[in-house]
């Protein structure tokens, strides 16, 4: 069954929210992992998409938004599109889980205290919960 990790951010902050989907993909990447970062709007992946490239000082994570060849890419962005199936874990930056979401091993969720994005956190714990899933909370930095 999928696991579900939480990351509960203590700042409305949108910037430590991408900092932090891009810090845990590269370390699912880098543990040879395939990601998926799945987006609520073509302007939140181009966003993520940017700052894949510069999050980090001397780091590459190597990743395209939509490609029709997904075999080179071990991480894709989308916001309205089915990622591959091989991909192991999703990273959920929508306000709603995709319909796809039990289709890979972990799925990690972002959360920061912005209300929007702290509301709409808080309805997808309880529907993940309410279908049985194992869920995992990690409260970051204060």
């Amino acid at each position: 069954m999928t696991r579900i990790d939480f990351y509960i951010l203590p700042d409305e902050d949108l910037r430590a929210r991408l900092v932090t989907a891009c810090r845990l993909t590269e370390t699912a990447w880098l543990q040879g992992l395939r990601v998926h970062i799945h987006a609520d709007s073509p302007a939140l992946a181009e966003q993520i998409d940017n700052l894949l490239w510069t999050f980090r000082d001397g780091t590459f994570v190597p990743h395209a938004i939509e490609p029709s060849d997904t075999a080179n890419f071990p991480v894709t962005i989308g916001h309205d599109w089915e990622p591959p199936f091989d991909c192991a874990v999703l990273v959920n930056l929508a306000t709603e889980a995709p319909r796809f979401f039990g289709r890979f091993e972990r799925v990690t969720e972002i959360v920061n205290q912005e209300p929007a994005v702290r509301d709409a956190g808080r309805e997808r714990y309880r529907f993940y919960r309410d279908r049985g899933y194992e869920l995992h909370h990690h409260e970051l930095g204060a």
